[in-house]
């Protein structure tokens, strides 16, 4: 810590009184699976369905990170640790605030999964692993992503050049090609709530 830093923290208001205000357990929702695994489509389901609960909630992706927060980072290894090391610091302080944040991020390794836990907090990150092979995601390809990475415009494509790592110790396994979006979201709804409830 720089010399010039002095901690206010004991000052602050803490996450259980800012809980107290919004009626929720603030949790961070951390949604990994390859692209077009179905993440965000869950993401944005469980979002209108936590808010029509009267939960404040709001959901972090690649859309609304790498275009302002992370615009300067690339895809390589270096630039996606720190890519997920900034959004689980941002998560902790949306957590901090007693807001459920909704996480929708390839996070491709268990090193990065276990980066997020650790700053997030165990007690405040719950995994969802939206799982759904690389052939399926490819034809679903709702990005245009895999064609692209067919024709090499897409450098360190996850899943074609670059690793992904399935996780194995996740809170819960939504299997897109098993189940239809609506049974999907009524998976996550079911299990989320009781864990966001004050």
């Amino acid at each position: 810590m720089s010399d010039n830093l002095y901690p206010i923290s004991d000052r602050l208001l803490q996450k259980a009184d800012r809980e107290q205000l919004t009626r929720q357990s603030a949790k961070v929702v951390w949604m990994c699976g390859l692209s077009g695994s179905g993440k965000s489509t869950l993401a944005t389901a469980l979002e209108k369905r936590l808010y029509g609960q009267g939960r404040l909630v709001y959901v972090l992706d690649g859309d609304n990170i790498r275009t302002g927060l992370n615009r300067g980072l690339g895809f390589s290894d270096e630039d996606r640790s720190e890519n997920i090391r900034r959004i689980a610091e941002v998560s902790k302080l949306f957590v901090d605030a007693g807001v459920i944040s909704i996480n929708s991020f390839i996070t491709p390794n268990e090193s990065y999964r276990s980066m997020a836990r650790e700053i997030i907090g165990k007690g405040n990150l719950v995994e969802i692993y939206v799982k759904a092979s690389f052939e399926t995601c490819m034809k679903r390809d709702v990005k245009g992503l895999y064609a692209k990475a067919a024709e090499g415009k897409v450098p360190d494509f996850t899943g074609k050049e670059s690793g992904f790592e399935e996780p194995l110790n996740s809170d819960l396994v939504i299997d897109t090609e098993a189940q239809s979006v609506e049974e999907s979201v009524e998976t996550l709804l079911e299990f989320v709530s009781p864990l966001v409830s004050s």
